[in-house]
């Protein structure tokens, strides 16, 4: 016997569609609070004529892989099960910040600390920039841990000289580099009417790109504009802003946050955050899925093979934990007693995000959404409209048939006035956006072009609250040419 308490998830992406990697798959355990998947024969019956008014045995035709797997919203690691179903959704990759991680194997890709010219030395990709800020984790010296600025950019040995390192000749296997983001030096970026300015930073050395969001300042004061330090405390924390336009010495912003204002910066060395991103596109990412059964004395092992993320709803609802569900559509699967890899990967460990503590903003055409047309809930729906092709002498499916990208979604508002109305009304195209953070780390949700379709208020009856229950689609957007993007960041300062 076994119970759900007991079932293990893991992951991997495939090499191509229905390919599992071989010979030895790493497979990564996924974080999920319930699933439906099947992997099912499909039998008809003969139409036979028969005497005896019986059957004879049902037919095997086919079978079928398909079913949802539910899940709560944490930060999603690079590779993770995670992020690789949000990679298959998106049908897109990940667009990463520069990052270099031993990834459990010592000195294999940072390979030398060195403590007087303070050069970190790495297997090359993609260049470390000067300004760049550098997250550094897992190495055996805590001098070597922490937020570090590039002095001399390199795909191969860059340097943040003043760091202080402490010499790692051979840096652990749990190493880790990655760029969270940018300092200006002193007094060089400043804050313009519609973004940021400098006199020496190169804004397109940094790696951005138009649509992602950003976050302005970090937690000491000289790293922060003087109108945002005075503000106090709420507006640093929600100094975000959308990338516009990028040029040599200036970033064009919008969604600036209420209150922004010009500013010089002097004496100060501004930083920025920013992470990675994913929006919709062409290319298919499939996975193979194995759920154990580990309760069993004998456990049983079901492997699903080319699974797709046919659809994704992501919910923010008031005093809940923000959830969501994948809805998967695949080619083939097989039992066994014999698992793909006997040592997956251990799930990630970013704690779950809640709606009412960690949603920073929802946003609706670069203003927040508050008083008095609070949001009770929110929902995000993308369906891809997949197909399964099936053929003659093939068991299972033989590929996957691709729709186009159909993105709705739903706000509950309070209906304090008739800002949200007169827009559905009007049929004004705006955009959404929703933030969600934790630990210093965020997701932001952003349909960049949106109209609302739907939604009227009423009374429904004594002591209860009138509510607006917009319902939206998107439509592509020609700044970022995406239905929906999708940004995370490792590490920001507030």
């Amino acid at each position: 016997m076994t119970d759900s308490n007991r079932l293990r998830m893991t992951v991997i992406r495939e090499t191509s569609l229905g390919v599992t990697p071989t010979p030895s798959p790493r497979m990564r355990t996924a974080r999920i609070t319930g699933e439906s998947l099947q992997f099912v024969p499909q039998f008809v019956n003969s139409e036979e004529l028969r005497d005896d008014r019986m059957n004879a045995d049902p037919i095997k035709v086919n079978e079928q892989n398909q079913g949802g797997i539910n899940w709560e919203l944490s930060y999603p690691v690079d590779e993770s099960p995670e992020s690789e179903f949000i990679r298959s959704l998106a049908f897109n990759a990940w667009q990463n910040t520069p990052q270099r991680l031993n990834d459990g194997t010592a000195d294999s890709v940072i390979t030398d600390v060195a403590d007087t010219t303070d050069v970190v030395t790495v297997t090359t990709g993609a260049a470390f920039a000067e300004n760049h800020l550098v997250l550094m984790s897992g190495f055996a010296s805590a001098e070597n841990n922490g937020v570090f600025k590039v002095t001399t950019g390199s795909a191969t040995v860059p340097a943040m000289l003043g760091a202080g390192f402490v010499a790692e000749a051979a840096p652990a296997a749990t190493a880790r580099m990655k760029v969270v983001g940018a300092e200006g030096d002193l007094g060089d970026i400043t804050a313009l009417a519609d973004g940021l300015g400098s006199t020496d930073l190169d804004f397109r050395t940094l790696g951005l790109a138009a649509g992602q969001w950003i976050k302005i300042g970090g937690t000491a004061d000289a790293s922060t504009f003087a109108f945002l330090v005075t503000a106090g405390a709420a507006a640093r924390a929600n100094a975000w802003a959308r990338v516009t336009a990028i040029a040599e010495n200036k970033l064009t912003l919008d969604n600036l946050p209420s209150g922004w204002t010009t500013d010089t910066g002097t004496s100060k060395t501004i930083r920025i955050f920013f992470g990675d991103q994913i929006k919709n596109g062409v290319t298919m990412s499939s996975l193979t899925i194995e759920r154990g059964f580990m309760g069993q004395a004998v456990p049983t092992y079901i492997a699903q093979r080319g699974m797709v993320v046919g659809q994704g709803d992501f919910n923010w609802n008031t005093e809940q934990i923000v959830t969501g569900s994948w809805n998967m559509q695949g080619l083939t699967g097989a039992q066994d007693t014999t698992p793909l890899d006997a040592t997956p990967d251990a799930a990630s460990s970013s704690r779950v995000m809640s709606a009412n503590v960690n949603v920073g903003r929802i946003a609706e055409s670069g203003v927040p959404i508050s008083a008095p047309n609070w949001i009770q809930s929110a929902t995000v729906s993308i369906n891809n409209n997949l197909r399964i092709k099936t053929a003659v002498g093939a068991l299972g499916g033989v590929d996957i048939g691709v729709g186009d990208v159909g993105v709705t979604g739903t706000l509950q508002s309070y209906f304090g006035s008739n800002a949200l109305l007169a827009k559905l009304l009007a049929g004004t195209v705006g955009n959404i956006n929703l933030r969600t953070a934790k630990d210093g780390q965020a997701l932001i949700m952003a349909i960049p072009r949106v109209t609302f379709t739907n939604g009227s208020p009423s009374a429904g009856g004594r002591n209860q609250d009138v509510m607006l229950p917009l319902e939206f689609m998107a439509s592509k957007d020609p700044l970022t040419a995406a239905h929906f993007v999708y940004d995370r960041l490792d590490y920001f300062e507030a």
